[in-house]
């Protein structure tokens, strides 16, 4: 099909001018606008011929033998610096934090005022040189055009001109905001970061699972959770249960309540107990009405649920996983990490130093809350919460002064009380406590959460009646522990937590590509 397309559109074309004297450009090409046009007598250029496209990070980073070559850059102009038979223009392709200059010259670029008069910043381009030794600081190479193409002209209303722009600003043009320094740089070890988790469980013996978007089923048991229904959005047109005050979800899609996930964690052990050790990395949803720098209503939720295992096989798991998806990142993109060390928080690399070389720390809540007790004791003043006892829910900045101050390095809080925590957290055998872990860093305070799960069917049943859970609506979750139970146990990351903690970025939503939150859902 695709060959007769290809052969068919010249013929049509021939129709057109025959007909009516004048060129019909079809619907479709017009999506590409092309600056320097050949005339009728001519051959068509060559500015576009089939030759590989070459990454500006590969082109950056090639030795000695890429001089001479001739390679061909398809991009955004950052910069351009004009004149009359010569300028120079930076492209950069997304590829890496720096771009390429492009040379033009008006003795040998082909229609250089007609190409230099049609290129602003932001301008989409593609550039075909030789590359060359740059004679200037900051970059080794440089391509000396021979042809460049304005694939889409930018004009002086674009938001982007060259200048430092607030990260407030960007938010509110997301959609255009990956092509700055900043975001361009967070996006590329965000997805260095991706990567490299299915890397790391691929190599540990993990099988990647996907878990439910829509559930039944409350896994944190807070309630805080985003409805799915198709019911009538006109309130008089609702159906209404018998007692005439609450809706009557029999007659909804589902035919019962559902929700957007907070969580793939219970979907994920009923395959861990069948596969052993599995994973689920995808989107999770909370209506939590905040609108703090740490909290999102959609984000993205790493879970490993690993059978056969106890609590210290889970920080294990935890601690291993952090410090190589970190390695990684940090080898994949160290120009953007450069960026991320001057500009942004200039202790964020010695902070990756000790996470990557030093063994995590481990502490039980009790100890840690007898450490801060004292030393909340010395000012009670300087702290927002300064009430610590054993059942408190610790708060950030208690988080924080454990791990930034007091050990200064990433710290496992274990062995919680069970009134805090999770309905499916196994007991202790103290009574007070369950076998829960968060995982503390620098910077960010709590990156992790994970437990072993209770898999003693009757404790469990227990545990779920004193959080108010209806049995029937985990029957088959119940069912894991009804038919070949084994100690098993897993744990929670935060994308995007992990991605502020490793750029040293602030706010959360500048770790997402388009944030959801409350009052919030543009682009």
């Amino acid at each position: 099909n695709i060959t007769m397309l290809s052969a068919l559109i010249p013929m049509l074309a021939c129709r057109a001018i025959a007909a009516s004297g004048r060129v019909h450009v079809p619907r479709h090409a017009a999506l590409v606008t092309r600056v320097r046009m050949s005339t009728p007598t001519t051959e068509p250029s060559t500015s576009l011929a089939h030759i590989p496209r070459t990454a500006v990070k590969a082109l950056i980073e090639a030795g000695d033998d890429i001089v001479g070559s001739e390679v061909q850059v398809k991009g955004w102009v950052r910069t351009i610096r004009s004149q009359k038979a010569l300028s120079f223009i930076e492209v950069n392709d997304g590829s890496s934090l720096k771009g390429v200059q492009v040379v033009a010259e008006a003795e040998s670029t082909a229609d250089y005022d007609e190409v230099v008069s049609a290129i602003g910043t932001g301008a989409a381009v593609i550039a075909r040189g030789s590359v060359v030794e740059s004679k200037g600081k900051g970059q080794r190479f440089e391509i000396k055009a021979t042809h460049v193409d304005v694939i889409g002209t930018c004009d002086d209303s674009y938001p982007l001109q060259k200048k430092r722009h607030s990260l407030e600003f960007l938010r509110t043009i997301a959609h255009l905001r990956p092509r700055t320094n900043m975001i361009g740089a967070i996006s590329r070890v965000r997805s260095a970061l991706a990567q490299a988790t299915h890397a790391f469980f691929a190599e540990e013996g993990f099988h990647y699972v996907q878990t439910p978007l829509i559930t039944a089923s409350d896994c944190e048991g807070a309630g805080e959770m985003f409805r799915v229904t198709t019911l009538p959005a006109k309130a008089s047109e609702l159906p209404l249960a018998e007692d005439k005050d609450s809706i009557d979800y029999s007659n909804d899609f589902f035919g019962k309540p559902a929700f957007l996930t907070v969580s793939g964690q219970l979907a994920a052990e009923a395959y861990a107990c069948a596969l052993g050790n599995v994973y689920t990395f995808g989107p999770t949803f909370r209506a939590e009405n905040s609108q703090t720098q740490r909290h999102l209503a959609e984000f993205h939720m790493i879970e490993p649920e690993i059978a056969f295992a106890e609590l210290e096989d889970v920080m294990d798991n935890a601690e291993k996983y952090v410090k190589y998806v970190v390695a990684s990142a940090r080898e994949r993109c160290g120009a953007d990490f450069d960026l991320f060390s001057n500009f942004v928080d200039k202790e964020l690399a010695g902070r990756l130093d000790v996470l990557v070389s030093e063994p995590f720390e481990r502490v039980p809540y009790a100890t840690a809350i007898e450490l801060l007790q004292a030393e909340i004791a010395k000012d009670p003043s300087k702290w927002e919460f300064p009430e610590v006892d054993f059942g408190t829910d610790m708060a950030s900045e208690h988080e924080r002064w454990l791990t930034e101050k007091h050990f200064q390095k990433p710290v496992f809080v274990y062995n919680y009380p069970r009134e805090i925590k999770s309905f499916y957290m196994r007991d202790n055998d103290d009574g007070r406590t369950v076998a829960a872990m968060d995982l503390l860093v620098p910077g960010v305070g709590e990156l992790i959460g994970g437990s072993q799960r209770e898999e003693r069917l009757d404790q469990l049943k227990k545990k779920m009646k004193e959080s108010g859970l209806n049995e029937e609506d985990y029957w088959w979750y119940l069912d894991l522990r009804r038919y070949g139970t084994v100690p098993h146990g897993g744990y929670g990351l935060g994308f995007e937590r992990l991605v502020c903690y490793v750029t040293g970025t602030s706010n959360i939503r500048d770790a997402i590509a388009f944030p959801r939150f409350p009052g919030g859902c543009e682009f």
